[in-house]
C-alpha cells in the first residue's frame, strides 16, 4: 500500500508542476480551515502552553470588502444576464470566489504565529507561508512597525524578508545565521532578517523573551 501511494505521488509530481500542486494544496487547506473556523475548533498547530499570535487585523476589513463586492456582483449579474446557462456558470464562479476569500481569511485566523515552549517561532500566513525559526537562530526580537511596499513575501537584496499583511509589519527578528524558507509557489531562498506582522507585537516579543530565545530587554512601544 505504501509503495502504491509513493508511486502515485511520484506520478503526480511528474505530471503536475509544483506551483500548481502548491496552489491546489492551499485551496484544500483553506477549505479545511473554513470548516475549522465555522466549528470554532482550536487553532491549528498550537499546543498547550504555547503562545498564539494573530495577524489578521489589518486585512479583515479588506477581506469583508471583497466579499461584499463579490456578492454584489453576483446579485447584479443575476439581473443583467438573460441566458440561464451563462447565469449558472457565472453563479458557480462567483460562489467559488466567495468560498476562496472566506477560506483564505479562515486559514489566516486558524493558523496564527506560534511561540513554542522551546523558544521556537513559527511564522505563518494562512496555508501559503510557514516558516519555523529554531530558538538558536534568534539573535533578537523587537517591536518595529514598518510600512514596506511589495507583495506578501518580499525579499530584499540584503536578505531582509518582509511578510506583509495589510501593507505593514510590526515585529523585526534578527537571526544568528541565514535561514532558508519556501515561497508560496515553491521556490527557495534565504533570509538574515525577518519582518512580519502580529496584531499584538508586544505580547509576541515578550513571549519570545520569556522563552529565552530572544535577547532580553525592554519592549519599545509599537
Amino acid at each position: 500500500m505504501n509503495r502504491v501511494r509513493a508511486a502515485r505521488r511520484e506520478a503526480v509530481r511528474a505530471v503536475v508542476p509544483e506551483p500548481v500542486r502548491r496552489l491546489l494544496l492551499h485551496e484544500l487547506r483553506a477549505a479545511a480551515s473554513l470548516g475549522r473556523w465555522a466549528l470554532r475548533r482550536p487553532a491549528h498547530g498550537v499546543g498547550p502552553g504555547e503562545h498564539a499570535a494573530g495577524y489578521t487585523g489589518p486585512q479583515t476589513a479588506m477581506m469583508y470588502g471583497l466579499l461584499f463586492v463579490a456578492l454584489a456582483e453576483t446579485a447584479g449579474l443575476a439581473v443583467l444576464i438573460p441566458w440561464p446557462a451563462v447565469h449558472r456558470v457565472v453563479l458557480v464562479l462567483d460562489a467559488y470566489t466567495v468560498l476562496m476569500v472566506l477560506g483564505l481569511h479562515a486559514a489566516c485566523v486558524t493558523r496564527p504565529h506560534v511561540v513554542g515552549r522551546d523558544g521556537s517561532l513559527r511564522i505563518r500566513y494562512g496555508a501559503l507561508f510557514d516558516l519555523t525559526v529554531p530558538p538558536d537562530a534568534v539573535a533578537s526580537a523587537r517591536v518595529d512597525r514598518r510600512y514596506p511596499e511589495g507583495r506578501l513575501v518580499t525579499l530584499s537584496e540584503d536578505g531582509v524578508l518582509d511578510l506583509i499583511v495589510g501593507s505593514q509589519t510590526t515585529v523585526t527578528l534578527e537571526l544568528t545565521r541565514p535561514l532558508a524558507f519556501t515561497r508560496p509557489l515553491g521556490s527557495r531562498a534565504e533570509a538574515r532578517t525577518l519582518r512580519f506582522h502580529a496584531d499584538d507585537p508586544r505580547a509576541l516579543v515578550a513571549a519570545l523573551r520569556r522563552s529565552g530565545a530572544a535577547t532580553p530587554g525592554p519592549v519599545p512601544p509599537p
